[in-house]
C-alpha cells in the first residue's frame, strides 16, 4: 500500500505486509544506490507485526516508479545469485572424488 500526497508524487511511504528486515534492508540498499533517490529509510512499526514501512523521497521522479524499478533490480540480483550458486553446486557434484582438493574431502 502506498501512502503519499496526490500533489507531490516524489515522496511516498510504502507499507508492505508479511515482510521483515530481510526485504526492507535489501530494498533500502538498492534504492539508495539509485541517483534519483534523495532519501530512503524503513521502519517496522511493531516487532509483533509482520509489516514494514519504506519511505522513498526522490529528486523529482514519481516515488512509485523508483520503488518499482528498485524491486525489479533486486529481483534480478537475486536471480543472478541463485543462478551462480546453482552452477557452483552442479559443478561441485559433477567432480569425481579424485578431482577434488584434499581440503574439500
Amino acid at each position: 500500500m502506498e501512502h503519499g500526497s496526490l500533489t507531490d508524487t516524489s515522496a511516498s511511504t510504502f507499507s508492505i505486509m508479511e515482510e521483515d528486515h530481510t526485504l526492507a534492508n535489501s530494498a533500502r540498499f538498492v534504492l539508495n544506490q539509485d541517483p534519483r533517490v534523495a532519501f530512503c529509510g524503513y521502519s517496522i512499526p511493531h516487532p509483533a507485526d509482520r509489516k514494514v514501512n519504506i519511505r522513498v523521497q526522490t529528486t523529482g521522479d514519481p516515488a512509485k516508479d523508483v520503488m518499482k524499478d528498485a524491486l525489479q533490480n533486486l529481483m534480478v540480483m537475486c536471480q543472478h545469485v541463485r543462478g551462480t550458486f546453482d552452477k557452483a553446486v552442479a559443478n561441485h557434484k559433477s567432480k569425481k572424488p579424485e578431482e577434488m582438493d584434499v581440503d574439500q574431502q
